[in-house]
């Protein structure tokens, strides 16, 4: 029985279906019949080819419909396009359906997040770069583009529209992207056409002793570029003072460099992602930096995908992540903590001894005892990208840099126990903003300005005497440029003008007994610029040639600055290049006295008066060949440099001259050697500088003796084993000792000072450094991977001087003290990319 009424229903269904399917196929007509109802009804006119609507049915539209409502009706039913060309006229076309795989042209991997879009829809590829979209019209034009390629624009008709074809990209190439040498010394150490040499940290394999992205570590590795006192914040190009180089960072000059007042890098390596540094031959946009430019770029793309990178070592913890804000705008946020708050691991304290060693914050006075000691660090940096047109680009950046040390000094006195606190703070604030806008193929203006604080401010309690010292040094700068760029065939060519304010202030104030100096300089420059590029067709042979004319107002000075590089190549394998450039600077750092800001960060900005402090100037001249074969590479360069308008108080003296405050120059010339030579996944490189600086002084005693900077042979020999999963890497530095003076044998002492012999006439022991590190990767999913690493450094634990310094102590003979750089040290790390 159940049987039979289960027959019974299905029956009646399958009848009713029948029914109505049958029903609903009497009730369609052509729908032709219905566009002459419609076209009756409302007066108006459809067009389209014949043979279009052949065959197509519909069910008749109610007639008491709007116009609108019908045709979207007639839409859905149909799947053809109907497009309103007038209020009288109609046009009906068959929908075009388009797919197809975006790839890169070079790499021919698939292109994911690549936008198509057309005058009504658009679409975007998944992760094999696969897309879909459908349109109205052959005619229609088709607009691909992913940012960092060049946007390809074609009507559909032009497309493959019967098969899913493979469409390519072509990376969208900035007139500076060309490489003359890759893997210059390792995989991501580049020389490149606009005569730099450029870090790459996307392919960045490893060098000895590193396991960051330490950019002011990692260009130490090139010829001519070291740290007499193993420093970041102190590096040396050529033989200058570290006050000479211009540090940019995506175009905001900075005026600190390190954490741990000088040892690490305060850039963060998760943010930056290129590094360029210039010897000679400087870019006519750029001015200061008479020895030389560390220009650190973060990276120019939009990223439209979320990820994220999370890590710590035993100095910091680190974290880095990238928000995609829509298809056209995105905003990556970095930051550092150091873990001082939480733990101290022994690669802390080695570092925290390095900085306070033979300081006050190490040693103080009889009677006087130092307790909690604290030292942290932290920085932050945010970029925001957004292109709002294929033709528009700004950058937004905001980066927060801080260092802070203090401990407790104790004593007793008149039988009751005081307590003051010391510390010591530096930290910097920037903010810069860029905006690029492409007027056509041909031409295109950047506008790029930028405002950034610097401070150091010490307070240095003496608990004996109860006295508060408070310290300050604070640069205040802001700068905007225009750059215009017009390239046509071969030539490029620049025309800008930049104006840069610069405010300086020095504080010393003393409340016992009381005693206030408060100094503030203002300065004003404007600055011109013209260059030309040529490249011929061949691109054997290139220079560029410019000029900068600076006007500072406040001396009514005007300073004129030509630039010129050259390259040449002779057949594959040879090129020639000459560089030559006058540039100069209105800042300098100083020293007053070696125990300023507790002795830990002694050197204060100064602000140039054109007379005791004057303006810098320098004049540069190279010539170099290069020869690259069979993985093989060796380059040769010589140069000469002479550098006018520094100051006794600028070149660190510690020994003879400490004290003196006179102005003088310094003429260097050396040699760089680099040999390089690439087998499967090793890198070896053997690199050599020979240096001669020698400083003239007119009222000196010593008029010419050799510079606190005369490195006169330093020798750097590494490898590198490098694979998709692991870096390792190993190497030597050696380099002779820094000149220094000594007390002269048998009249040490005159007039309750030392008595120096000849200034810098000795050296001290040679430096010896061997590092190694090794990084791993490895894939934990398919949404995340991480990556290990290792390193050691000044692996025989050598004790390496620094500089040596003399004080006459109570049974009036001199002591000798010295200060040592890093004895052996570990660290290592873990990362997360998500």
């Amino acid at each position: 029985m159940e049987r039979t009424r289960l027959y019974i229903f299905l029956f009646v269904c399958f009848f009713s279906l029948f029914k109505s399917q049958g029903q609903n196929s009497e009730q369609k007509v052509p729908i032709s019949v219905v566009l002459e109802d419609i076209s009756k009804s409302h007066n108006i006119t459809f067009n389209y080819e014949s043979s279009l609507l052949e065959d197509i049915t519909v069910l008749p539209v109610t007639k008491d419909l709007s116009l609108s409502a019908k045709i979207k009706n007639l839409q859905d039913q149909t799947n053809l396009v109907f497009d309103k060309v007038s209020t009288l006229v109609y046009t009906i076309s068959k929908a075009i359906k388009l797919c197809g795989f975006i790839k890169d042209s070079e790499s021919q991997k698939p292109m994911a997040d690549v936008t198509i879009t057309s005058k009504s829809t658009y679409a975007i590829t998944d992760k094999n770069g696969y897309f879909e979209i459908e349109l109205k019209s052959q005619n229609e034009l088709l607009t691909i583009r992913h940012l960092g390629f060049k946007t390809v624009e074609r009507q559909v008709k032009y497309f493959n529209l019967k098969d899913c074809a493979t469409i390519t990209m072509r990376i969208q190439e900035e007139i500076i992207a060309p490489v003359v040498v890759e893997t210059y010394l390792v995989k991501g150490i580049d020389k490149r056409q606009d005569w730099t040499t450029s870090i790459d940290y996307e392919r960045f394999s490893l060098l000895p002793g590193l396991i960051e992205s330490d950019v002011l570590q990692t260009i130490q590795a090139l010829p001519s570029i070291l740290s007499v006192d193993e420093t970041v914040s102190n590096i040396n190009i050529r033989g200058g003072s570290n006050d000479q180089n211009l540090m940019l960072w995506d175009g905001i000059k900075m005026y600190q460099t390190g954490h741990f007042f000088g040892l690490i890098s305060s850039f963060n390596p998760l943010m930056t992602q290129t590094a360029h540094v210039i010897n000679n031959g400087s870019d006519a946009s750029l001015t200061d930096g008479v020895s030389g430019t560390i220009h650190m770029l973060t990276d120019k793309q939009v990223d439209s995908k979320f990820n994220g990178i999370v890590g710590i070592n035993f100095l910091n913890a680190e974290l880095f992540s990238n928000i995609p804000i829509g298809r056209k705008s995105s905003l990556q946020i970095a930051t550092r903590k150091s873990l001082d708050n939480f733990f101290r691991t022994p690669t802390y304290e080695a570092y925290f001894d390095r900085v306070t060693q033979d300081t006050e914050a190490e040693i103080n006075t009889t009677n006087v005892t130092n307790s909690k000691q604290d030292f942290n660090f932290y920085d932050a940096s945010l970029r925001w990208l957004y292109q709002p047109t294929d033709k528009d680009f700004i950058r937004l950046n905001f980066i927060l840099i801080n260092n802070d040390l203090g401990f407790n000094e104790t004593a007793t006195i008149n039988g009751a126990s005081r307590t003051r606190r010391s510390n010591i703070s530096q930290s910097s604030l920037g903010v810069g903003f860029n905006y690029k806008r492409k007027w056509s193929t041909n031409f295109s203006s950047t506008i790029n300005a930028y405002n950034n604080e610097y401070k150091l401010d010490a307070l240095n309690a003496d608990v004996l005497s109860n006295q508060l010292q408070l310290q300050e040094n604070i640069v205040s700068e802001t700068s905007a440029q225009l750059n215009n760029l017009y390239v046509k065939n071969l030539w490029s060519f620049n025309l800008g003008y930049q104006f840069t304010e610069t405010e300086v202030i020095n504080l010393n104030d003393i409340d016992l007994p009381r005693f206030v100096r408060r100094d503030e300089e203002i300065l004003l420059e404007h600055g011109a610029f013209g260059q030309a590029w040529y490249k011929n067709r061949n691109e054997d042979f290139a220079f560029r040639v410019g000029v900068r004319t600076n006007y500072l107002t406040k001396f009514n000075k005007l300073i004129v600055e030509p630039r010129l590089s050259v390259r040449k190549s002779i057949g594959e394998h040879i090129e020639i290049e000459a560089q030559g450039e006058y540039k100069h600077q209105s800042t300098s750092q100083i020293v007053n006295f070696q125990n300023d800001f507790l002795g830990i960060e002694k050197r204060r900005w100064q602000l140039t008066d054109n007379d005791s402090i004057p303006i810098l100037q320098s004049k540069q001249a190279s010539l170099g060949i290069l020869f690259k074969k069979s993985g093989w590479l060796v380059d040769v360069k010589g140069y000469y440099k002479t550098v006018e308008g520094i100051t006794t108080q600028s070149q660190s003296f510690t020994t003879k001259y400490e004290f003196a405050k006179e102005k003088g120059s310094y003429d260097a010339y050396g040699l760089e050697f680099l040999c390089r030579k690439t087998f499967g996944n090793f890198n070896s490189w053997l690199s050599y500088s020979y240096l001669n600086n020698t400083y003239t002084f007119e009222a000196l005693e010593d008029i010419e003796f050799p510079s606190n900077f005369d490195i006169t042979h330093s020798f750097t020999l590494g490898t590198t084993f490098s694979n998709k999963s692991l870096n390792i890497s190993a190497g030597v530095n050696y380099r002779t000792g820094n000149p220094t003076s000594i007390p002269l044998s048998g009249n040490e002492i005159v007039d309750n000072d030392v008595n120096f012999d000849i200034a810098n006439n000795e050296r001290l022991l040679d430096y010896l450094r061997i590092d190694a590190s090794a990084i791993y990767k490895f894939k934990i999913n398919n949404s995340f991977r991480s990556e290990i690493g290792a390193s050691i450094w000044n692996i025989s634990n050598r004790e390496n001087f620094i500089n040596d310094y003399y004080r006459i102590n109570e049974t009036n003979t001199v002591n000798k003290f010295s200060r040592f750089s890093l004895g052996l040290t570990t660290n290592a790390v873990i990362r997360v990319y998500f």
